[in-house]
């Protein structure tokens, strides 16, 4: 199902609030209309708010300020804000209202609202504008601002100047905007608010709100989801997996509580099928059933020979390469589910899919009493999961024992988050290392930026995901990400949370080292154009922020670092120095490992 993307314009007679731009209003009347939307907002679930700074967004500035039940963080730069209320939402739940003025100001939310859109997250993005008549004169300030994020939001809306006679509608439009934010897929939704004056005027009474009833607020936050498997569909899957050789594969969005991931674990449990899951699955948990290695599982080639005859694929894509080109090949069964509809197929390989919680359509499955797989299948997999473990843990206890490599900074930095906290890992390398490479756990929440992939906004949504949970935060990223981001660390030591930001500082992009780009350019043309150094003392520049910060060059200071900075609570900086070069030997090190321990096992089964 698409997103509903109608437009709502002034200039159309979109909206029943819209208002003829003839009608003056003034600073009292655009006041109280900020004021409607997030009275309208809060009553809805609405808890945090990000502030950029700037004249013609005053009215709404100021309405979110003095509004007690939200909390409001200012940020200078578009962009971090933008990724905050990014963050604030994956903690939450919850669309934070996002506003600034007009102008080049709203582009800078682009960014991050390409995510939010990709990865279903809800956001309320408030832009400013000049009034229709300074439209198209070369207004200061001024740009055109309609459709500014294209198809990426869900509602775009421009209701025009506030105007007195449009009061009874004010609360249509926070609803309208809010139930679009947290529909069937969550996504970003775009008000184009324009004012003529942007002084703060004086609040009047607002119109009365209509009494909002238990059932709409859980529909309005989108906490339900349609249900999408029929009975006629049960009766059809259920014999095409009944005795096959399946997998699990579970992407971001595939668990969201205790209760989900049980369902997925048992249903895997009595089938007899693998779990291939990452960390922001919240399915990455110590289980039988569970693969923590599948990457260089599939690497060493194990299965190229015997693949599933069924996979059922929950959430999104994992960042495996390895992975998706082993399922790309799966000539059988594939099934895609994901609760709101984001079920990604680059491969063109999906037989069907379904928009629908995972957990109640395997529940549903189960009921059926399918028979399990074939029981060759699953204890191959079980003993090819314990083989694999035992060798990535020796290779990492014995390839430059004590020294930290990136490797072993993923596994150390998950272990390390405390019990309740959460883990943002960076696209690129980082999110790579901890799915092919860390110990799973349960009690630790994982976020990945992985709508789009990109680097961009690492620290500012980290730095939200921290804010909205209240709970110890770490992030692991590269120091590309880290200085691509480096913006959000203004005045973060301010701010009343508790974060670790643990940076690998291999001087340049590493990933670029594991690509054909590496072995086909010269090695000058390479280093230039994907290698990247950038020459920065991380330390020195963390600190002219006003963080503490450390270097670390060893494993026991690494895991000393983090639990003395998850101690102290506040925020602070922690860089492991790592050689790209040296990276890409210890990647093949541990594969060639894996494989030495794996081969004669492939041996005796055939």
């Amino acid at each position: 199902m698409q997103p509903d993307r109608r437009h709502s314009d002034a200039r159309t007679g979109g909206h029943p609030g819209a208002q003829r731009t003839d009608a003056a209003d003034s600073g009292d009347v655009a006041a109280t209309f900020c004021a409607t939307l997030v009275d309208e907002w809060v009553r809805l679930g609405v808890t945090d708010a990000v502030v950029c700074p700037g004249s013609r967004n005053t009215a709404i500035s100021v309405a979110l300020a003095t509004e007690s039940r939200i909390r409001t963080q200012v940020v200078h730069d578009e962009r971090s804000a933008a990724f905050m209320a990014l963050g604030l939402a994956l903690a939450t739940r919850r669309p934070a209202v996002l506003t600034c003025t007009s102008g080049s100001a709203a582009t800078h939310f682009h960014p991050a609202v390409v995510e939010a859109d990709m990865a279903a997250v809800p956001m309320l993005v408030l832009t400013a504008d000049r009034p229709p008549e300074l439209q198209g004169v070369l207004a200061p300030q001024t740009i055109d601002q309609r459709d500014l994020y294209g198809t990426a939001v869900r509602w775009y809306c421009e209701p025009g100047p506030p105007a007195a006679g449009g009061a009874p509608w004010w609360r249509d439009l926070a609803r309208d905007a809010m139930a679009r934010a947290c529909g069937e897929t969550p996504g970003p939704v775009q008000l184009n608010l324009a004012f003529r004056e942007p002084s703060p005027g004086w609040r009047a009474c607002y119109p009365e709100p209509e009494p909002v009833g238990g059932t709409d607020r859980v529909r309005i936050l989108g906490e339900s989801t349609p249900w999408s498997i029929t009975d006629e569909d049960v009766a059809r899957l259920v014999p095409a997996i009944s005795g096959r050789r399946g997998g699990l594969v579970a992407g971001a969005r595939a668990s969201r509580c205790d209760e989900e991931r049980s369902a997925i674990l048992d249903f895997a449990a009595a089938l007899g099928w693998p779990v291939l899951a990452d960390a922001s699955s919240g399915l990455r948990v110590p289980s039988e059933v569970v693969v923590d290695c599948f990457d260089a599982i599939l690497r060493a080639g194990a299965f190229d020979q015997e693949r599933p005859e069924v996979v059922i694929r929950l959430g999104g894509l994992l960042a495996s390469k390895a992975t998706n080109q082993w399922l790309s090949d799966v000539a059988g069964f594939n099934i895609a589910v994901d609760r709101h509809g984001r079920c990604p197929d680059p491969a063109g390989v999906l037989s069907q899919r379904f928009m629908a919680v995972p957990s109640e359509v395997l529940a549903k499955l189960a009921a059926g009493d399918p028979p399990p797989a074939p029981v060759g299948w699953t204890r191959r997999w079980s003993k090819s999961s314990r083989a694999c473990s035992e060798a990535v843990t020796w290779a990492l206890d014995s390839i430059l024992p004590g020294e930290v490599n990136e490797p072993v900074a993923a596994r150390v930095v998950l272990a390390g988050v405390p019990p309740g906290g959460s883990l943002l890992v960076a696209s690129s390398m980082p999110v790579r290392d901890l799915e092919a490479f860390a110990v799973p756990r349960g009690d630790v929440v994982v976020h990945s930026n992985r709508g789009t992939n990109g680097i961009d906004g690492t620290l500012a949504t980290a730095t939200g995901i921290a804010l909205g949970s209240g709970a110890p935060t770490v992030v692991l990223c590269g120091d590309v990400a880290f200085l691509h981001d480096v913006g959000s660390l203004n005045g973060l030591h301010r701010r009343d949370v508790d974060l670790t930001i643990v940076v690998i500082d291999n001087d340049g992009g590493g990933i670029f080292g594991f690509l054909p780009q590496a072995e086909m350019l010269d090695e000058v043309v390479f280093e230039e154009f994907f290698g990247t150094p950038h020459g920065h003392d991380l330390l020195r520049i963390a600190r002219s922020f006003g963080l503490d910060a450390e270097a670390v060059g060893s494993t026991a200071g690494l895991k000393a670092a983090l639990a003395g900075a998850t101690a102290r609570g506040g925020v602070r900086v922690v860089v492991v120095r790592s050689d790209r070069r040296r990276n890409v030997e210890v990647h093949r090190r541990i594969q060639e490992e894996v494989n030495r321990r794996l081969t004669p096992f492939e041996a005796r089964r055939t």
